[in-house]
């Protein structure tokens, strides 16, 4: 399938999910509003800044001529959820004016953002094809989420998940394996099964922490104030939080190339034979104990 992807019009790298690879990238935001998370680099060192309205007209006339058979549209950067329901109204109208194969839009969202949107704002943003929010949980333990500043928690996130599913939007959510690091593993991994259990996300990606050098994660592992997981712990860990699992329809996807292995099931259909398969690594020796094994810099 050929790809929409857009080239960015800021200097700054462009971030979307995996899943939106062959969706049309249009930034209508620079950076994030939160940008304090202890474990991501994405937006460090850009100022977040929305665009005006003329430059999104732009933005939005500069794609539909380049790319008019577009079906899928990514909206970038970090948290375009947090754009007043005015504004996002405005421009998914646009949107759908100006793309008329435009099946679904997708976007990065954060708990408090769609908590600030009524159920009657979501229905309406839903209307206007706006179809996937990606939601970062990271961990269901509280204590780990303020460690790495998140500035959310577990439950105004699961509220938020739970509001937008029963509003039609579909929850692509995102948790962080080893975010806790060695002595919160097992607190992390049950905290995470059990706010995943309440959440029930349609879509579930486990993608593994990765400290990047110049965040605050990294600093603490350098001073040694954080004891970062084995590859092998991160296995356990991730099959911890499987275990867990007890969710009636959700697409589960651990194939990040942060991940050791990759996995992908339906859940719960798969989730035996994805734990057997998660043994049967953890009983052999294919699994660095004594470090985190290859990093994926090129993340």
């Amino acid at each position: 399938m050929a790809s929409f992807s857009n080239p960015p019009r800021s200097s700054h790298r462009l971030f979307r999910p995996p899943a939106e690879g062959d969706s049309l990238i249009l930034r209508v935001a620079d950076g994030c509003p939160h940008n304090a998370c202890a474990f991501c680099a994405m937006y460090k060192g850009v100022p977040y800044r929305v665009l005006t309205p003329p430059e999104m007209a732009r933005e939005v006339a500069q794609a539909q001529a380049e790319w008019p058979e577009a079906g899928r549209i990514f909206l970038a950067d970090g948290d375009v959820m947090a754009l007043p329901f005015a504004t996002l109204c405005g421009l998914l109208d646009e949107l759908n004016a100006r793309f008329p194969r435009l099946a679904r839009i997708g976007t990065y969202a954060n708990g408090s953002s769609i908590l600030a949107k009524s159920e009657a704002e979501l229905r309406a943003l839903r209307e206007r094809k706006l179809h996937t929010l990606y939601l970062g949980l990271e961990s269901g333990d509280d204590a780990t989420l303020q460690r790495m500043h998140k500035a959310e928690t577990a439950t105004g996130m699961t509220d938020a998940v739970r509001r937008a599913q029963a509003c039609g939007l579909r929850l692509s959510v995102m948790i962080l394996i080893g975010v806790a690091g060695r002595e919160q593993s097992a607190v992390h991994a049950t905290a995470t099964a059990t706010v995943l259990n309440r959440m029930q996300p349609r879509l579930l990606s486990a993608l593994r922490c990765v400290p990047i050098p110049g965040t605050a994660l990294h600093a603490e592992i350098a001073a040694g104030r954080f004891q970062p997981l084995t590859e092998h712990e991160a296995v356990a860990e991730l099959r911890a939080v499987l275990a867990g699992l007890e969710l009636a329809g959700t697409v589960f996807r651990a194939n990040h190339a942060s991940n050791s292995v990759p996995l992908e099931g339906r859940l719960p259909k798969d989730r035996d034979m994805l734990l057997a398969g998660l043994d049967l690594l953890l009983a052999s020796n294919a699994l660095d104990r004594r470090t985190s094994g290859p990093v994926p810099w090129s993340l």
